[in-house]
């Protein structure tokens, strides 16, 4: 695991973007996360293709998650919100970006569908992260199995009201159930980069990083992954025991791993 950490999370989104545009350029297979944490990131990339012509024309996405019975038109669906916030903004054609239908009648076969459609397109090869404050990635709560595969899993109480504020405040709206990446699934893509920030972060980034692999923190699952990056700012690495290693191997880094 490689672990940057930056002064601010614009720093932050200018270094994930630097990695993503490697893949971008090499017409790859994109897996993108919704949610705050990587709009900046997202940002960063349509610059790129405004300012710089950077193409994703001949890229595809596949999307982590999706809230069961949520509309696709509803605007908090992760269909529209990727959509909202980086997809219609750059070249890559909209029926190329996939992800799992929540309103199907049989989500576990919705399910098993979705990991199959991930299989055909021979697999993704970058994939975003972000961490919750417990350590959960995509929907993946505590407890989740490591080899988890894309499932149907009910929304820890904590991770609607988090949630809420997309909804107006009101956790009633909040969907319970949701569609999501399984764990297992998550780590065959080739390469994985997490993005976290903030002080509410630290605890989260420490037992990601450096605590054991166990399912009480899903994220620590990435430490078993051969090309995993996890980028922070200075408040969410706040708790890190080894910091001082981790500035001096991403500043000595050879040009040629850059």
């Amino acid at each position: 695991m490689e672990v940057i950490i930056r002064p601010t999370e614009r720093d932050c989104a200018v270094v994930a973007a630097d990695i993503v545009e490697r893949y971008v350029r090499c017409g790859a297979t994109l897996g993108l996360a919704t949610g705050s944490t990587p709009v900046g990131t997202y940002a960063e990339l349509i610059a790129r293709h405004r300012d710089q012509g950077l193409s994703f024309a001949q890229c595809r996405a596949f999307l982590l998650d999706e809230y069961v019975g949520l509309p696709r038109e509803h605007e908090q669906s992760y269909y529209r919100t990727i959509r909202r916030e980086f997809t219609a903004h750059v070249d890559l054609d909209d029926a190329a970006v996939a992800s799992p239908d929540g309103t199907a009648p049989h989500p576990g076969e919705a399910a098993a569908a979705y990991d199959a459609a991930i299989a055909a397109a021979g697999g993704v090869d970058i994939q975003i992260l972000g961490v919750g404050t417990d350590g959960h990635i995509a929907f993946n709560e505590p407890g989740s199995s490591l080899a988890s595969r894309t499932r149907m899993k009910t929304l820890h109480p904590d991770t609607v009201r988090d949630n809420s504020r997309f909804f107006g405040g009101d956790s009633a709206a909040v969907p319970r159930h949701v569609l999501t990446q399984g764990i297992g699934t998550i780590r065959e893509a080739r390469h994985l980069v997490l993005l976290a920030f903030g002080e509410s972060k630290a605890s989260a980034v420490r037992a990601l990083v450096e605590g054991p692999v166990a399912a009480v923190c899903p994220a620590s699952a990435l430490q078993l992954h051969p090309q995993a990056t996890v980028i922070v700012d200075e408040a969410a690495a706040g708790l890190l025991e080894h910091t001082e290693y981790y500035r001096f191997a991403y500043d000595n880094k050879p040009d040629w791993q850059r």
